[in-house]
């Protein structure tokens, strides 16, 4: 099996990457110090998360004059994600460190007055103008989507790189348009995640690895099927936990309670089960889902950190999932078995390292939100939030919000944020605030949503998955008032989750709220659509969708 290098210096999720590019035919040999690379012909440089911290770690290290000399010699290098902004000249992400300079460019912050900041989600590489007809560099089709996740970017200026002898791809973001990749001779760079972009993103591993910098395309999407910019994001949610036989099956609750009942009153039945994670996970990836959520609600004390089951579900759904994955639950400090003390951050990069690209932090997020506030909003640099968000970028951040409505019939009479309904409540009342709770709903807490979301924002958190206990399992539809909420709150994305009960609740968020992405689990789960059908409703609506792709 052919050979390509890969130098990994906290890149984050690199399994996926290892898993991918063995789908398309090849192995992975580790650069471990600068004196391999030399003797390497092709080189990957992946990389996630800060700027400055990267680049700093790769200059210490002694790579950057290895790298540019295998450069100049003509071997073929690819850059993904911080990997194509270490090419550049600098960034306003750390000013102080610069880059490569291969290519001439600085990245800039995008501009968060008129959309969520970090760009995160499925978008376009367009290269219409770059190639003759027929012809795409590296296998990029303009009607493919790929997977971005980043707060920098280099702008694109129609022309500029393209005088120094550059191929530009482009992605446009708001009113921003910016370089999605870019290639010269033997250098190829993606601000997109290649491993994390289905087929697609398979094809231009794929691509490079053999050397096509033109491949000949058969493009057969319409141009109705096919909407520039930012998709919709369809993500599907699997709460994973232990039946009463030990085993890890998927399941769903009805406002949080899991187990079967007896005309619809909870009798302590079985653990809803409704399959296996695994099997599951890539039945909705074929079905195009866009992202892969797993929630373990299973507490596994007495198992050694590391051979918690969910690291191995994480392992084999990786080796076939090649969309990004999220998991929850147990991502805080730990003892282990043994009496080892495990950080946060420990448990993370364990999830990290077995193919996870986002950590979700649910309790322990609002017992940190809450000393927040009681401390007059200082960051301790302690949380898990801002631990792991400084280590791996806060893209690889979520926090899992669970509120609840309690309602009041004068604004006044509460301290906390509160909100006009459409929805009256038991006695009438016009007004309600949204209760933060833990442990899977069982303990309220005197805080409210508005303020834990600030909060984590302001500790590093990089997206907020809101849950809803009022719609959960309902099947009637998301909160709307509560995701418009939160959205005026804070600039990170949100996922709206809870209450999907049909293809119309997904095309109602998107349209009424400026939510970044919804999030599906019993809808799928119980067979009644298929994330297909959630997307064909979303297009009908004239809203851009990311659509599965069978081949590479």
């Amino acid at each position: 099996m052919p050979t390509v290098h890969l130098l990994d210096y906290v890149a984050g999720n690199v399994r996926s990457l290892v898993n991918a590019i063995e789908k398309v035919g090849y192995q992975v040999e580790w650069i471990k110090s600068p004196a391999d690379i030399p003797n390497a012909e092709k080189i990957i440089l992946p990389g996630v998360g800060h700027f400055g911290h990267c680049l700093s770690q790769f200059r210490q290290a002694g790579y950057v004059e290895p790298i540019l000399a295998h450069i100049d010699a003509g071997k073929p290098f690819m850059g993904i994600c911080v990997g194509l902004q270490a090419l550049f000249e600098g960034s306003e992400e750390n000013p102080a460190v610069p880059g490569l300079g291969v290519v001439q460019g600085h990245l800039k912050r995008f501009d968060d007055s008129d959309k969520a900041v970090p760009h995160i989600g499925w978008n376009s590489a367009n290269t219409v103008g770059q190639t003759s007809a027929n012809v795409s560099f590296y296998g990029l089709k303009s009607s493919s989507k790929y997977y971005y996740v980043h707060s920098y970017a280099v702008p694109y200026v129609p022309g500029q790189l393209e005088a120094k002898g550059w191929k530009v791809a482009t992605a446009k973001y708001g009113n921003e348009e910016v370089v999605g990749a870019i290639c010269r001779d033997n250098v190829l760079a993606t601000q997109f995640h290649p491993e994390k972009s289905g087929a697609a993103g398979l094809r231009v591993l794929k691509a490079f690895l053999e050397g096509q910098g033109e491949t000949q395309i058969i493009d057969s999407t319409s141009a109705t099927e096919t909407i520039q910019g930012l998709t919709r994001r369809v993500i599907a949610c699997l709460d994973v936990r232990a039946n009463d036989n030990g085993d890890l099956v998927v399941t769903k609750g009805d406002q949080y309670d899991v187990r079967e009942k007896d005309d619809g009153v909870s009798a302590g039945g079985q653990v809803r089960n409704l399959g296996k994670p695994v099997d599951m996970a890539r039945r909705y990836y074929e079905q195009g889902a866009d992202e892969i959520t797993f929630l373990n609600i299973t507490s596994f004390r007495n198992c050694p950190v590391a051979d918690t089951p969910m690291l191995e579900i994480l392992r084999r759904t990786a080796e076939t999932v090649f969309v990004p994955l999220t998991i929850g639950g147990g991502i805080r400090d730990t003892v282990d078995t043994d009496g080892t003390k495990y950080s946060a951050l420990d448990v993370a990069t364990l999830y990290f390292k077995s193919g996870a690209d986002k950590v979700s932090i649910g309790s322990d997020a609002v017992i940190a939100a809450e000393e927040y506030f009681k401390s007059g909003n200082h960051l301790t640099g302690t949380t898990a939030i801002e631990q792991i968000s400084a280590a791996y970028g806060k893209q690889a951040v979520v926090v899992s919000v669970d509120p609840k409505r309690v309602y009041v019939q004068d604004p006044s009479s509460t301290t906390h944020h509160t909100i006009p309904t459409s929805v009256p409540g038991p006695n009438g009342e016009a007004h309600c605030w949204y209760q933060c709770t833990t442990q899977g709903g069982r303990k309220s807490h005197d805080f409210d949503v508005h303020q834990l979301v600030t909060a984590v924002e302001a500790m590093g958190a990089g997206e907020i998955l809101l849950n809803c206990i009022d719609k959960d399992g309902t099947n009637s539809g998301f909160d709307l008032e509560l995701i418009r909420d939160v959205k005026a709150s804070i600039k990170i994305p949100v996922i709206s989750s809870s209450g999907a009960g049909n293809p119309g609740h997904f095309v109602q968020v998107f349209e009424q709220t400026t939510t970044d992405a919804a999030l599906g689990a019993g809808i799928f789960h119980r067979g009644e659509y298929t994330v297909a059908q959630v997307k064909e409703g979303l297009l009908r609506a004239g809203l851009g969708v990311r659509w599965f792709e069978e081949g590479v």
